[in-house]
């Protein structure tokens, strides 16, 4: 009579893994904690981010009657206005001397900062501090602070009149107003972009400065030859953040000047607040939030991509 091996059958037989027929797995509950962890940020940012831009647009296509609450479809009437408005000339010299004076000022002062304190020289941490500590300050003691300090009869004209120069209403006067409004901005955020160069520069090799000073390269040649090259990436941040910065400024001017004398301190993002909350006309202003929005995107994107002719390990 044959026999059987019903053992070495059920051996042969693979076994089901530990826990398959059960549906709340170790895999799932990673899963549901990540996305219990992810889910604060990603409310917030639905509900503050991605909800206004979409609100924003579609109001940008609408009149609003802020009385009455009737919101009617506009089309690109709103749009066209802004581009017949006899303001926007004005706001938008404004808005463009004013990126470039702040962005052109600020690199420049926070690159030549940082070099200046990267030097090991006695008291260099006292002006770290120093150059610094306006970014902590709060932006509208800030703000008011200079406003007293640039009225007519404030304390840097006091200062001036000591020697016997005559300054002018610094807030008031059609040429001195814009550049206040800038060298204010300066003074608050240079130490930001300095701090950001001042460690950019600590990580330059010193092997390859020795390297560039053995082959008989000066100071200028070094600096502009090998530090530079090597600091590009700070550098690509630092005019990112500050191109972006000098676009959204808002409580300066709303402090200082509220957009005069005669517009020329009215940038974008204060014109778009004058037509929304001052003028109450909601589909006007989110056109302006709008066509400032794509600014701010466009000149991102080309920066981004310009990255491979401004850093170094991207060409």
């Amino acid at each position: 009579m044959q026999k059987t091996q019903p053992t070495r059958e059920r051996a042969s037989t693979p076994r089901p893994p530990a826990g398959a027929g059960r549906f709340w797995t170790l895999r799932r509950q990673d899963t549901l904690s990540g996305w219990l962890f992810v889910l604060p940020q990603t409310l917030g940012f639905l509900a503050f981010v991605l909800y206004p831009l979409i609100a924003v647009v579609y109001y940008s296509f609408h009149t609003s009657n802020v009385l009455s609450g009737v919101t009617k479809y506009a089309g690109t009437k709103n749009y066209s206005q802004l581009v017949h408005d006899p303001a926007t000339p004005s706001v938008a010299r404004a808005t463009v001397l004013f990126c470039i004076g702040l962005v052109v000022i600020n690199i420049a002062l926070a690159m030549l900062l940082a070099v200046l304190l990267n030097q090991r020289l006695r008291g260099t941490t006292v002006f770290r501090t120093l150059f610094f500590s306006p970014v902590v300050v709060s932006l509208v003691a800030w703000t008011i602070t200079w406003n007293f300090l640039l009225q007519n009869n404030g304390g840097i004209n006091s200062m001036l009149h000591v020697v016997g120069i005559h300054g002018p209403n610094w807030l008031r006067g059609d040429n001195s107003a814009l550049v206040s409004v800038v060298v204010v901005q300066v003074f608050k955020n240079v130490g930001l972009n300095m701090v950001l160069f001042l460690a950019a520069l600590q990580g330059v090799p010193r092997s390859l400065l020795e390297a560039a000073e053995i082959d008989g390269a000066g100071p200028w040649r070094r600096f502009r030859s090998v530090v530079l090259p090597m600091i590009s990436p700070t550098t690509l941040l630092t005019t990112i953040v500050t191109i972006s910065g000098s676009l959204q400024v808002f409580a300066q001017i709303q402090i200082l000047t509220e957009g005069g004398p005669s517009n020329r301190t009215n940038v974008l993002v204060y014109f778009f607040y004058q037509q929304a909350f001052d003028n109450h006309d909601f589909g006007y202003g989110s056109a302006v939030a709008v066509v400032l929005f794509a600014i701010i995107l466009v000149l991102t994107l080309i920066q981004w991509r310009l990255r491979k002719k401004w850093v170094f390990y991207e060409s």
